[in-house]
């Protein structure tokens, strides 16, 4: 017998615009020529260091990976992070829900972050339309075409809508399964998009939806410049499970896709460089997953494993050289979990504390142009 669930399509949602929210958007872009601000002597040489690891990988064509966590896309870093990525310094960007959440209200509506406390006693934290809807919907018709979550999002945005099939043509579809082998892997896609338009009653057809600040998403511009971005989400951790259309099965699918992607990356890093920044429990667990899947191949082809530069960037002061082994328990460098894991991942590793506008900001005037 199986326990009892609350009904989902029983949550009462609100449309996104009736939300107020902490920031516009022009409160918080920063453009990339902007002034830099101020970082200590030793924020400064860890910066020169971890740019000249990227541009050694890159001029050895070895993957340069950016895995964020979502205060990097509320501090308004959207703008210097796409500019690294047109002049070809980063090669992959990895974030969690959170992260691609916000920067698609961003690009929706020019502003985000709802007031957590007020609205978890009225019932109504997360409880909005456009981003559940949409979010779900992308990512529930962009596994039809073997997207996973990040893209499936960065089309929504590129495009300015998605295109929900006939449902007539999908139930044919399922029906005709054992005819078409190769299509194993999307029909279950199928089988959750047609169950949604079902109980949800939603058109086929083309649905518009309008980003008139899409200059400013991470998650668009990747897209557009065929950058991949993975998004590395925990089941129940984002507000877009609160809304009646959810489906762990579509988000799951998304997330293994992703998932998969991140691994591919992850074996270009012999030479390569990854970036940590304000991500200490996605980045980490997902990383040294990734890096032992990847050397399990690599092992298999007579490779090494792989030696990857790994830098961190948090806000956690802490003055440990990780590349000497683990503090002892005495020390307080012990707790930073962030640096514990990374630093058992081989290769060298490179701790730097600082806000991560300090950080990305100067990062990407030390590099300029010429990553391609």
């Amino acid at each position: 017998m199986s326990y009892p669930r609350i009904d989902s399509r029983r949550v009462n949602i609100k449309p996104l615009a009736s939300r107020k929210n902490k920031h516009h958007i022009d409160e918080i872009r920063i453009d990339p020529d902007a002034a830099l601000p101020p970082g200590t002597s030793r924020q400064k040489a860890n910066i020169a260091k971890v740019a000249g690891w990227i541009r050694t990988a890159r001029a050895q064509g070895a993957a340069v990976m950016l895995a964020y966590g979502a205060h990097m896309v509320k501090n308004g870093l959207g703008p210097v992070v796409v500019r690294m990525m047109e002049e070809g310094w980063i090669t992959h960007l990895a974030t969690n829900g959170a992260g691609v959440i916000h920067d698609w209200e961003y690009a929706f509506q020019g502003q985000s972050e709802e007031d957590v406390r007020a609205h978890v006693a009225q019932g109504q934290f997360g409880t909005w339309d456009e981003t559940g809807r949409h979010t779900h919907l992308a990512v529930l018709t962009g596994a039809l075409d073997s997207m996973g979550y990040g893209e499936s999002v960065g089309r929504l945005i590129c495009d300015d809508g998605y295109t929900i099939p006939d449902r007539v043509a999908l139930q044919h579809a399922l029906a005709s399964w054992t005819d078409h082998p190769a299509d194993d892997e999307i029909m279950p896609a199928r089988a959750d998009l047609l169950q949604a338009l079902v109980r949800h009653d939603i058109e086929s057809g083309y649905h518009k939806v309008i980003h008139p600040h899409k200059t400013f998403s991470l998650t668009g511009h990747a897209c557009r410049l065929h950058v991949p971005l993975t998004v590395h989400p925990g089941i129940g951790y984002d507000i877009i499970y609160t809304h009646p259309l959810t489906n762990s099965a579509a988000i799951g699918r998304g997330a293994g896709i992703d998932f998969s992607i991140f691994v591919n990356s992850v074996s270009r890093l012999d030479g390569g460089v990854f970036l940590s920044v304000g991500s200490s429990i996605m980045a980490p667990q997902v990383f040294e997953k990734s890096i032992s899947i990847a050397n399990n191949l690599r092992l298999q082809d007579g490779l090494k494993p792989l030696r990857p530069f790994i830098a961190v960037n948090d806000l956690m002061e802490d003055d440990w050289d990780w590349n000497t082994g683990e503090p002892p328990m005495d020390n307080p460098a012990y707790y930073n979990r962030i640096g514990k894991s990374f630093s058992r991942m081989g290769g060298e590793m490179l701790y730097t504390a600082a806000d991560n506008r300090v950080f990305i900001q100067s990062l990407c005037r030390q590099l300029g142009k010429g990553g391609r």
